[in-house]
């Protein structure tokens, strides 16, 4: 395999675990910093949010900045924010330091994304992005039960301290093997923004965050969703996030290999059709622990499985500004997680946790019409091209 993509899936892989990671050390720095549960979990949202807001904006920004030093950049600045995390002496202090941490995170994963599917040949495009958001993906089921175990044995300053030698392990395998990574051709500040415009683009990337939505809608209340199975077992519950984010990374492998052979929109209508299926049926499997490993390995396999194909049609619709329209993406997905947490807190109060499959479903349902949607357009607009979204 190129070790290109595997130093920027390690990239990934760290930028992930930081996402993830806070959820289990969050008692240890509410009582560190003197804070509330809530004000702790701050610590995460202000990563999320700076990291989805910020990706397309920089990705559009330094479109002409070499790829090697982008990375370079996002990924130092990465690691010393996180460090920095590690000996905040105030909890002020320490929500600067996951902002610029986040700053970093949107520097690097667009242009990693973006640089993947420059780096290899047309054909080969799915598995190079397949193989990088691995990297991503594999955090829920490694990156973020160990840096809790750190958190757990230590003190959760050294789980900031794991993702920063992840982060800093990344950087020197781009340095020492990202030599050349061609940019996207040149074209003016207009006609690279253009395509912004494309209806067929705001319809794909809505179909990415609905479905994010809808996926996370009950995996941000997994513990009480599926409350019945677990019957109050940790390792029962580490046991099936493991399994989630395992099926996840085994996923991303295998849509990357398969897209490379068959139309990226058929593997999207698919998936989100079995999607729709598992996740609506949550309110049920989750009641005993055999159908609940099995609903949630097939459910987390689905849902990090869109997220391949999902690029691989914003790049096709537009290779030229690949990494504007994959940080746009990465927004969507986090703004997607975001969004299901208030969705699932109401859900929560006005129907029971055991029932929040019902709404990730129908979320997923609309997902799935937007995304046949930006397809009848891509039909309609390149009639006869041999590209399709």
């Amino acid at each position: 395999m190129d070790p290109r993509l595997i130093v920027l899936a390690v990239g990934m892989f760290a930028l992930g675990t930081d996402s993830y990671v806070m959820a289990g050390v969050l008692p240890q720095i509410a009582v560190n910093y003197g804070v509330s549960i809530a004000a702790a979990g701050q610590m995460t949202t202000v990563y999320a949010v700076t990291f989805a807001l910020l990706s397309p904006t920089i990705a559009a920004l330094a479109a002409a900045v070499p790829r090697k030093r982008m990375l370079l950049s996002g990924i130092v600045m990465f690691v010393l924010a996180n460090l920095a995390t590690a000996v905040a002496p105030t909890f002020a202090i320490a929500l600067l330091t996951r902002v610029l941490a986040g700053v970093g995170a949107a520097m690097f994963s667009p242009t990693a994304t973006g640089a993947a599917a420059m780096m290899v040949a047309p054909e080969r495009r799915g598995f190079a992005l397949s193989v990088v958001m691995a990297g991503f993906s594999a955090a829920t089921a490694l990156g973020s039960p160990i840096g809790a175990v750190v958190g757990g044995v230590g003190d959760w300053r050294w789980t900031m301290v794991l993702v920063s030698v992840l982060g800093g392990l990344s950087g020197l395998g781009i340095w020492a093997f990202l030599a050349d990574i061609p940019l996207p051709p040149k074209v003016t500040l207009r006609q690279r923004l253009a395509p912004l415009a494309d209806v067929r683009a705001g319809l794909l990337l809505m179909t990415t965050l609905i479905a994010m939505a809808g996926t996370f809608t009950v995996y941000n209340y997994f513990a009480v969703a599926f409350d019945r199975a677990i019957a109050g077992d940790a390792y029962v519950l580490g046991g099936l996030l493991a399994a989630w984010g395992v099926a996840g990374t085994a996923a991303n492998l295998f849509a990357g290999r398969l897209i490379d052979r068959a139309d990226a929109r058929k593997v999207v209508q698919r998936l989100l059709i079995a999607l729709v299926l598992v996740v609506g049926t949550l309110p049920f499997t989750s009641a005993h622990l055999w159908s609940a490993a099995i609903a949630v390995a097939v459910w987390g396999g689905l849902g990090w499985g869109v997220l391949v194909p999902q690029q691989h049609r914003l790049v096709s619709l537009a290779p030229s500004i690949a990494p504007v329209l994959l940080g746009l993406n990465t927004a969507g997905t986090y703004l997607g997680v975001t969004t299901a947490g208030v969705i699932g807190a109401a859900g929560v109060n006005a129907l029971g946790a055991h029932a929040l499959g019902f709404i990730g479903a129908a979320l997923i349902v609309v997902a799935l019409v937007f995304s046949e949607l930006a397809a009848r357009r891509a039909a309609a607009a390149q009639r006869g091209s041999t590209v399709q979204v």
